[in-house]
């Protein structure tokens, strides 16, 4: 990629959470407000899948977010994701970054900071450009959409 496509779109994920481990905290009821967080915070693996579609990159994502919900409110996440392009490659995507619940409920933002890798010569390009993913995670739909730009 070149300098001047810093700041472009590279692709949407529509994931679907498909799954859910909890430690010791039920979700529903910490998002239903029936339990606050602990005080050492609440784990939670979140299973997903859906697709990437996007000028870069578009195929089939699946993968897990280690979620640990702060005391404080604020959800950090530790995303391991794989996107199976249409050609059959796959690339790995991890990311670190904080959902907020908005006042509302039912409404999370997200801001994540990606990094993408290939071995693959189609998209080797990708490991050099650090990414930005900016989206919503819907609580009651169970839906996440996150949008990555070349940062």
């Amino acid at each position: 990629m070149s300098t001047n496509e810093v700041g472009d779109l590279l692709y949407t994920v529509t994931l679907n959470i498909t799954g859910m481990k909890e430690y010791g905290v039920s979700f529903a009821a910490l998002m239903a407000g029936e339990v606050a967080p602990p005080v050492e915070g609440a784990r939670f693996d979140v299973a997903f899948e859906g697709t990437a579609t996007g000028p870069k990159l578009s195929g089939a994502a699946e993968g897990i977010d280690y979620v640990r919900v702060r005391a404080d409110g604020p959800f950090e996440l530790h995303i391991h994701e794989t996107i199976r392009t249409g050609d059959g490659q796959n690339i790995s995507v991890h990311g670190d970054g904080v959902a907020t619940l908005r006042p509302e409920g039912g409404i999370a933002d997200v801001r994540v900071d990606m990094t993408l890798f290939a071995s693959s010569k189609e998209y080797t390009s990708l490991n050099q450009v650090p990414v930005t993913g900016i989206g919503t995670i819907d609580l009651a739909k169970q839906v996440i959409q996150v949008s990555a730009y070349a940062a």
